[in-house]
């Protein structure tokens, strides 16, 4: 068996909840799971209404939860633990087997969440790459998750925005009680926020990104109304967002930022060698220790440079793999683009290529419509290509995020990679048809876990060849380069928050194995300060969704079907990486 399914099929981090006494039907016990799930949603909804929002829930679009305020954090704590207390007296061996999956992780989630609220991560609630000061234009700008089609929409963003101030201060006050308790940021992360909160700030409202649900107001509304609301966005900007977001810049400029800290390891403040190990935990889904991941990655990068330097010979290109780097980031064959539209086309071109091959590779597509975008200024700099979902309802198609500062500096060398991942069918199949199965508890239909959502999508990228996209050598040296960086973040990570490794020597060990600017190689790295573990979730979950597809290719033989496959790993929605092995043996035991 593959190394990492071995470790996988070990019950070390979660319970079971398996007997050897026969699943009975007990209506009981299903109702009541039930009951108690809608009745968690509902709560939980208007805990975090802003998630409500995203989700497609519109009922609490007026609304804006202080998450990173002491009294919300003692709350969410009681929250969970009452939930905890309330699932656990459920009798799990009368479920269903779909129940019984849906006792496993809730009864998961409320633990993840409570040991979570031990470590004080609300003294750190801004950093650069995730933000609720990055995310607020995105629902204020009028393009993002936030509705403006009614009068009342636009209405219940002033009523949300109006509790922003309150944040601000709330943010301050934490981060001032952070430096107290030297639960403080790396000055290089404080230094990229800077220009960050500033870019937000304007002189003239109508060029405020939050100006931008005026601009596009239905022709609908009464010119009364139009008047109104109108002048009272002028006012909220002016009011509301220009001055929370400069007192955020000159709290971080004249008084953060002399007491941020010079490391970049998350082990390096109060007890963050503990809360190092709980992200693992939390973004991997496994019970792998630092070590070994490191040495994953360290095996990872060397296979994938084998492969890699495979390629650069197929091209024909006479050089050793560094000076192969500098021909694709420097040849102009490379960078073929003028216009930023003729990027966003460019991907388009790419899903137009790969749709005759996906009915081959399954029999389930989302109903959820998608489209490209280009990612708004503000945040382009710092912004990596995203996914943003769609809604439930299917009003708010899923979004794929291009951000283009240059299109004469975009290179395409990785774009198919790139989108496998983030669009068709990584993100967009995955998270579209969870939501859409109506089958599961609403909890489960927007539950996130790194290392099988970003793990699959991650997986997408190895589908190329079998689309039709990967037929161009440079597309699949740019899906190799993927492979490769995903393996330099289980180094890099592990290296920077457990082995003592330097934001300068992380960049280094990424420039030197693969193809990466500085600035960009720069930008990666301190994502990762900024998010301890968060990376680690990509390559182990992949590497854990390509060990079950080969495992059962060999066992299955001619009774393997690609689309079946597809079809099981996805039918359930996120789950841990240990449960995906179980239902991978349940699937093949009825082939």
């Amino acid at each position: 068996m593959n190394k990492l399914l071995a470790l996988l099929a070990l019950p070390v981090l979660f319970f079971s909840c398996k007997s050897n006494t026969p699943l009975i039907n007990n209506e009981s016990g299903g109702k009541q799971l039930s009951a108690l799930l809608a009745m968690y949603w509902e709560e939980r909804q208007q805990l975090f209404p802003a998630d409500a929002t995203a989700n497609g829930d519109n009922r609490y679009n007026d609304r804006l939860t202080i998450t990173i305020a002491g009294s919300f954090r003692d709350s969410l704590g009681r929250f969970y633990k009452n939930y905890l207390e309330q699932v656990s007296k459920i009798d799990s061996a009368s479920l269903d087997k779909n129940d019984q999956l849906s006792y496993r992780l809730f009864k998961f989630e409320m633990q993840m969440g409570m040991e979570g609220l031990k470590y004080p991560t609300h003294l750190m609630p801004m950093n650069q790459f995730w933000s609720f000061t990055l995310e607020l234009p995105q629902l204020g700008s009028g393009t993002g998750n936030q509705p403006f089609k009614s009068v009342k929409d636009y209405d219940n963003w002033l009523k949300r925005l109006s509790v922003f101030p309150a944040w601000a201060d709330t943010a301050i006050y934490n981060m001032r009680k952070g430096i107290a308790t030297d639960w403080v940021l790396p000055k290089t992360l404080v230094i990229k926020i800077l220009p960050q909160l500033k870019a937000v700030v304007v002189n003239d409202d109508t060029a405020s990104i939050f100006y931008g649900p005026i601009k596009t107001m239905p022709d609908s509304f009464s010119a009364e109304n139009k008047q109104r609301l109108t002048a009272a966005y002028k006012k909220a900007i002016e009011s509301i967002v220009n001055p929370s977001y400069t007192k955020l810049h000159d709290f971080f400029e004249q008084e953060y930022l002399s007491k941020a800290r010079a490391t970049s390891g998350i082990k390096d403040i109060p007890n963050g060698g503990d809360y190092y190990k709980y992200c693992i935990r939390y973004w991997t889904t496994t019970s792998l220790s630092p070590d070994s991941i490191y040495n994953i990655g360290l095996s990872e990068v060397t296979r994938i440079e084998g492969e890699m330097n495979k390629i650069k010979d197929l091209s024909g290109f006479k050089g050793d793999l560094q000076a192969f780097f500098k021909y694709l980031s420097t040849d102009r064959k490379f960078f073929p683009f003028t216009a930023d539209k003729q990027v966003t086309d460019s991907f388009w071109g790419i899903k137009k290529a790969e749709d005759p091959q996906l009915k081959k590779l399954f029999n389930n597509t989302p109903k959820t419509q998608f489209t490209i975008r280009q990612t708004e200024a503000f945040r382009a700099a710092s912004a990596s290509a995203e996914y943003n979902q769609g809604s439930e309802d299917g009003s708010r198609p899923g979004i794929f995020y291009v951000p283009i500062l240059d299109p004469e500096k975009f290179n395409v060398t990785g774009m198919t990679t790139l989108f496998l991942h983030e669009a068709i069918p990584g993100h967009h199949y995955q998270i579209s048809l969870q939501q859409e199965n109506k089958g599961l508890p609403s909890f489960r239909r927007f539950l996130w876990y790194g290392a099988y959502g970003e793990g699959w999508a991650h997986y997408c990228e190895t589908l190329g060849k079998e689309l039709g996209v990967y037929n161009d050598p440079y597309q699949y040296f740019g899906h190799l380069s993927d492979g490769i960086h995903r393996a330099i973040r289980l180094v890099v990570d592990i290296g920077l928050h457990y082995k003592g490794m330097t934001r300068e020597a992380a960049i280094k060990y990424m420039m030197a194995h693969e193809l990466i600017t500085e600035g960009d190689a720069t930008s990666e790295i301190e994502r990762y300060m900024a998010i301890p573990g968060q990376a680690l979730s990509y390559k182990i979950g992949q590497m854990a969704i390509s060990a079950e597809r080969k495992h059962y290719e060999q066992q299955l033989g001619a009774k393997f079907n690609i689309a079946s496959f597809h079809d099981e790993v996805l039918k359930d929605g996120c789950v841990p990486l240990n449960i995906l092995h179980e239902k991978m043996n349940e699937w093949a035991r009825t082939k």
